[in-house]
């Protein structure tokens, strides 16, 4: 089932976040294996074991036991929404079959929102590399240069003014980054009165 629609979603160009990505794809194959539990004699929750053979089908991928259930109590906490209700992943997964464009209803529901872009995603991974090399860079040639031309300079001062030109590259990066994530993230104040 899912290598079908990985198929149907592979020239469809979505460009998203891998960690939205792989908890989507992850969240979808529990509501298949949901449906799938129903028709078993079992004696937990269809739901419950859907998860568990998730956990299951990661072990076997490679990952931990540990790191398996870590994984699923996440995607069991990603898998409700506020009201208590299922996510569309697992809404959509539940009702998935062979064939159809599951996936792809999934993806196209959220291709337009920023907070899962790929986009997003790399500037965020950006802003982090300049925010340490920069700051790395900086403190070494501060320390360097006072290092050079003030050779009295005790090291307790030459350490400072390395932590302090660090500061002054991380802290400005850091605020921008912040400034640009408020106003792509930020959704706009419900009205108060219906428009007329």
């Amino acid at each position: 089932m899912l290598a079908s629609q990985l198929a149907k979603i592979k020239d469809k160009g979505y460009d998203f976040a891998p960690q939205f990505r792989q908890m989507t794809i992850q969240l979808y194959l529990a509501g298949i294996m949901w449906r799938c539990s129903e028709s078993l004699s079992l004696s937990t929750s269809a739901r419950d074991h859907g998860f568990a053979a998730l956990q299951a089908m990661l072990i076997s991928d490679g990952m931990t036991k540990k790191q398996a259930q870590q994984r699923i109590a996440f995607l069991n906490n990603m898998s409700r929404v506020e009201d208590g209700g299922d996510t569309l992943a697992i809404t959509i997964g539940y009702e998935a079959v062979p064939d159809d464009n599951s996936l792809a209803m999934i993806f196209d529901e959220y291709q337009n929102e920023v907070r899962v872009s790929g986009a997003f995603w790399r500037f965020y991974e950006r802003g982090k590399k300049i925010m340490f090399i920069g700051g790395a860079v900086a403190a070494f040639v501060t320390i360097w240069a006072v290092t050079i031309f003030l050779p009295k300079t005790e090291g307790i001062d030459v350490l400072a003014a390395g932590l302090l030109a660090a500061a002054l590259v991380v802290l400005p990066t850091f605020l921008i980054g912040l400034w640009i994530y408020r106003m792509k993230i930020k959704k706009p104040p419900l009205p108060t009165s219906p428009p007329e």
